[in-house]
């Protein structure tokens, strides 16, 4: 059993940046991969990125490549997600989950609560 809490959400300006974490309770964080899903209104869940339970292998999806990155820390049951650059189409509930290493939401065994994130323009 893993449980997840995302902090770090509000509101931003267009071009700003904001850090999301995401802390870990359970002893088996390390075991997975985590992944960072985002939701807007009307709009089905969408893969932001995601890093591997070693944390040496990242990957994005198209609309935030280049502006966004993970991190994780397995001694601190954490993982990160630094986004820079941000656009109003970036307005959503973010999430963190872990699972398998994958793009897909139904892979992701336990998520958090979730963190709203703004932009204004």
């Amino acid at each position: 059993q893993v449980q997840l809490e995302e902090s770090g959400g509000g509101l931003v300006q267009a071009g700003g940046s904001l850090r999301l974490s995401c802390a870990a309770s359970g002893r088996t964080f390390s075991n997975y991969a985590v992944g960072w899903f985002r939701q807007a209104p009307g709009k089905e869940r969408e893969f932001v990125g995601g890093i591997t339970w070693s944390g040496l292998y990242t990957r994005y999806g198209d609309s935030v490549k280049g502006r966004f990155a993970i991190s994780r820390d397995n001694a601190k049951n954490t993982a990160t997600l630094q986004m820079n650059s941000l656009k109003p189409e970036d307005t959503a509930v973010y999430y963190c989950a872990v699972g398998s290493n994958s793009n897909a939401v139904s892979d992701y065994r336990y998520w958090g609560q979730g963190t709203q994130v703004t932009v204004s323009s």
